[in-house]
């Protein structure tokens, strides 16, 4: 005789209407939905990391001056081995929240909030600034665009409709990213290619460089810890973990294939910014180049109006690069919102945030909460409208969460040498038995050193930072107190008499 079968289990709820009942099937606890491949990762991670150009570029230049090409490549070796960080870590644990989740499995609780709450901080600035720069490009449609504070409105607009779009999937907002990230590749080819072929000098880029004076040895520092603003799509890649599918090969070959991808671009672009729009010594002891200074809000719009094509195909390519960059900035606001939605949901959801951060929508399976959220703090932070402030204020971030990634991959190469880590950074140095990463210790030592520097140069940074952290830490602090209150005085607590 068969067993009686078993029907599913039914609940009360305003729902479909069935029979005369309303009732929906008992849904299971499912968390985000794995819909992400590698074309998806990498991307979200593009859109962070090669859009940085658009922006970043004028404002190493503001301090580097000759030297930015050699400081970009001293960034992407550099971000060569925080990339490796992040590909052993996020395979090795994947789960949305980066670098802080790296931390809480080696340094505890503690030590993974501070990450986080420093890691929005980062995402905030990085949303902030890309939208800031839209309508910087759009100016070359419509100029009164670059003037405050117009540029601001449209700015906030962008995070507006961005939030809305990630609200409705991350399947439909990656599908976005995908046919945008080809779109830009193909067209920084082919303005690196003109720029080859027209501008480029390489007797000016030496002619470019008086280090020592231009650039003196701290600003170079300090280009080097600014130009480090293309990390950003790191954690990107991470935070997005929970929605991939294949975790153990997709995040590897995404984060690989986003390092391949910049480095060659940050490598070009600069040397024919700098032929274009040489550093010139406006008085004495002053040097600058067009490309920090009327052209710091769209320098790549600056590079193309050097080329000096003439008639319709200089208009023409000009007012491309104006819509290509708008767009890839768009693109990397709209990264940047999933990675921070996804973090404020993972700490939400490990109870390092309040509950309802973590939030999912109904039906969209989409943490609609922390993308509110995201969205109104972008808002306030894109008010002043002040690129070199948010620059230095993602360094002062970025550096401390890139800092902690590297050392939380040390100390469980040591504490869980038997972890299952279907990707391992390959260059080790064995010390008692352990198998430490060289490209992370070198990786950790760098950013530390960069992150000393923004705090020592830029004051804005520090002063906005360290009351951000404070703030932070207070909020976790009374979180504590009040659980242990909440523990204390449950039904197996002794009465208070």
């Amino acid at each position: 005789m068969q067993p009686p079968r078993r029907e599913p289990r039914l609940r009360i709820s305003r729902g479909r209407r069935m029979g005369d009942v309303r009732v929906v099937r008992r849904r299971s606890q499912r968390g985000l939905e794995r819909v992400l491949g590698v074309p998806a990762l990498f991307s979200a991670a593009y859109g962070n990391v090669g859009s940085s150009i658009y922006y970043a570029l004028g404002v190493t230049a503001l301090y580097a001056l000759g030297m930015t090409p050699v400081v970009f490549v001293i960034s992407g070796v550099f971000f060569l081995f925080t990339a490796l960080t992040y590909a052993e870590g996020a395979a090795a644990m994947p789960e949305a929240g980066g670098s802080a989740v790296f931390a809480r499995r080696a340094f505890g609780r503690s030590f993974s909030f501070l990450v986080g709450w420093a890691q929005i901080l980062n995402y905030v600035v990085t949303i902030a600034i890309s939208a800031l720069a839209v309508p910087g490009y759009l100016s070359v449609f419509w100029p009164t665009l670059k003037s405050y504070p117009v540029n601001v409105i449209v700015a906030i607009a962008v995070t507006v409709v961005l939030g809305v779009v990630n609200i409705v999937g991350t399947k439909e907002s990656s599908r976005v990213n995908i046919s945008i990230a080809v779109i830009d590749l193909a067209s920084q080819a082919l303005i690196i290619t003109i720029g080859l072929v027209i501008v480029f000098n390489p007797a000016l880029l030496t002619a470019n460089v008086d280090f020592g004076t231009a650039p003196t040895f701290s600003q170079f520092l300090l280009g080097i810890a600014i130009s480090m603003i293309a990390y950003t799509g790191i954690e990107t890649v991470s935070n997005l973990t929970e929605e991939t599918r294949n975790v153990s090969r997709t995040v590897p070959r995404s984060i690989m294939l986003t390092f391949g991808t910049v480095v060659v671009i940050y490598t070009l672009i600069p040397m024919v910014a700098l032929s274009a729009m040489p550093v010139v010594e406006v008085r004495p002891g002053v040097f600058e180049t067009l490309l920090a200074t009327e052209f710091l809000q769209n320098p790549v719009l600056g590079i193309v109006r050097e080329f000096g094509l003439g008639g319709f195909a200089q208009e023409a390519l000009e007012r491309w690069v104006g819509l290509l960059a708008a767009t890839i900035l768009v693109l990397a606001t709209n990264a940047g919102m999933l990675g921070l939605s996804r973090l404020a949901y993972s700490l939400g959801r490990n109870g390092m945030l309040p509950e309802r951060v973590s939030a999912l929508h109904p039906t969209r399976r989409t943490p609609v909460n922390a993308i509110i959220v995201t969205v109104i703090l972008t808002s306030l932070l894109i008010l002043p409208g002040r690129v070199t402030v948010l620059a230095s204020l993602y360094s002062f971030g970025a550096m401390l969460s890139f800092t902690f990634a590297h050392a939380s991959i040390v100390r469980l190469r040591v504490t869980e040498p038997a972890l299952e880590r279907p990707f391992r950074i390959p260059w080790n140095w064995h010390v008692r038995g352990r198998r430490l990463p060289i490209t992370a210790l070198l990786g950790g030592t760098a950013t530390s050193l960069a992150w000393m520097v923004v705090v020592l140069t830029q004051p804005t940074s520090w002063m906005i930072g360290v009351p951000w952290l404070a703030m932070g830490l207070g909020y976790f602090a009374w979180q504590r107190r009040r659980d242990r209150a909440t523990s204390d005085s449950g039904p197996t607590a002794a009465p208070d008499h």
